[in-house]
């Protein structure tokens, strides 16, 4: 089946494609964090257990797990997708699967009125998320930087974080609000469920926003005789061995400074310096508004500059700094403050640009599927572990270790960024990248 042809410089409108995919990526983002969030509150309804009040939680989480598992297969088989389909009914499907997964959860009766089915349930629901998720990243990104005008790829990339860290602060902030509004009883009753819900109505408002947007993988009249995209979904992996492996490396260092600067900080915060949860908490809220500021800046540093010099500063910056910043124990406000920021806008100047130096880096018939399976399996295997990670080590005695783990994995993207060729001024359009 070929999609409607669409020439690159008949995109009409840049800036309703960037608001488009990027309001679409904000909503996924506060359903897919919701369930950690919320997870406290709903964990007895589904697993019940009279040995320990943890049992429960444990349990959820073990859930939300089931998400990231599930990301690798949902970046290959949603890439093939984009890539044979279209990028714009690949986002259409994800903002789907990530609508009836929250709305599933929204609904599911709980342990008490339908037994282990309930369980069950959530886990579909968390399948249906995780495979959003996996195949979400990867095709909004190639998405909103082949909607971007020339030379401005990097600016536009940027706002794939900005949608992540506008998702996480809207999330944080109204089930903050909701609870104060209706009490921690009333939630774990059944305000929990409404969090879902609102994810589940804002993702079908995503989808037709998404419906109205351009289609961006182009064919042309020579296509038309041409062979269709192979239905192998290891294809791009086969012919781009090498683009593959550093899409894997950037991913790498990335994934595990997103999910620990931007996430598992605050509580890191806690165990280590001794900080109470309202300091920690203030400290995240605070640093990933500047974060997410710093997106753009980013973006248009490497627009000027090229991709490799910001990759660079990151990877060193990271391997340098990390140590000094983690072997800090004071828990005063300020302190944390400048710990937190100094890591994530370092951390900025990668994920501002991972979209467009993935997109960069393979043809248009392959790029979806050719990046969507390296960057989630990465994302899963490093960034997915990195609080049991650091919980294990701290567990054994051994937490002065893990700033190391973090420099290795800033080593593995800084020597991804080396192999990469600068493709800050490449044409993103034909067959070869």
């Amino acid at each position: 089946m070929k999609i409607e042809t669409s020439d690159k410089a008949a995109i009409s409108n840049p800036r309703r494609q960037l608001i488009a995919g990027t309001v679409g990526h904000s909503v996924e983002f506060f359903d897919f964090l919701a369930y950690s969030y919320l997870a406290v509150y709903f964990a007895s309804s589904f697993f019940p257990s009279s040995e320990s009040g943890l049992v429960p939680l444990l349990s959820a989480f073990g859930v939300f797990a089931v998400g990231f598992l599930a990301r690798p297969l949902a970046g290959l088989f949603i890439g093939l997708f984009a890539d044979r389909y279209g990028r714009r009914r690949a986002l259409s499907l994800t903002i789907s699967l990530m609508a009836g997964g929250s709305l599933l959860v929204a609904i599911c009766p709980t342990y008490s009125q339908i037994g282990v089915a309930a369980p069950i349930i959530l886990t579909v629901a968390r399948i249906l998320q995780g495979l959003s998720a996996g195949g979400e990243y990867t095709t909004a990104g190639a998405f909103i930087v082949e909607s971007a005008p020339a030379g401005r790829r990097g600016f536009y990339s940027s706002f794939m974080f900005v949608a992540s860290g506008i998702g996480k602060l809207t999330c944080l902030a109204f089930i903050t609000l909701f609870v104060a509004l209706i009490g921690e009883d009333a939630m774990r009753d059944y305000g929990w469920r409404i969090p879902f819900a609102v994810g589940a109505l804002a993702a079908i408002v995503a989808w037709y926003i998404r419906r109205g947007t351009q289609e961006t993988l182009e064919t042309t009249a020579s296509d038309e005789d041409a062979a269709p995209v192979s239905r192998n979904p290891l294809n791009a992996l086969q012919r781009y061995p090498r683009q593959s492996l550093i899409v894997f490396a950037i991913a790498t260092g990335m994934g595990v400074g997103q999910y620990f600067w931007a996430t598992y900080l605050t509580t890191y915060f806690q165990i280590q310096n001794g900080a109470s949860a309202t300091t920690a908490m203030t400290v995240g809220i605070i640093t990933l508004i500047l974060y997410t500021l710093a997106q753009p800046v980013a973006g248009l540093i490497s627009d000027r500059y090229g991709r490799k010099p910001c990759m660079y500063a990151f990877g060193v910056g990271t391997v340098i700094v990390t140590p000094f910043l983690l072997s800090i124990t004071s828990s005063n406000f300020s302190v944390l403050i400048c710990i937190q920021l100094v890591g994530l806008l370092l951390l900025s100047l990668c994920t501002s640009i991972t979209s467009a130096v993935m997109v960069e880096n393979f043809p248009p018939h392959v790029r979806v599927s050719g990046l969507g399976f390296p960057y989630s399996l990465s994302v899963a295997i490093f960034g997915g572990t990195v609080p049991l990670v650091a919980t294990s080590l701290a567990n054994a005695g051994y937490s002065q270790y893990f700033p190391w783990y973090i420099v290795a994995t800033a080593t593995i993207t800084l020597l991804g960024a080396i192999a990469v060729p600068e493709t800050f001024r490449s044409d993103i359009s034909g067959e070869e990248s």
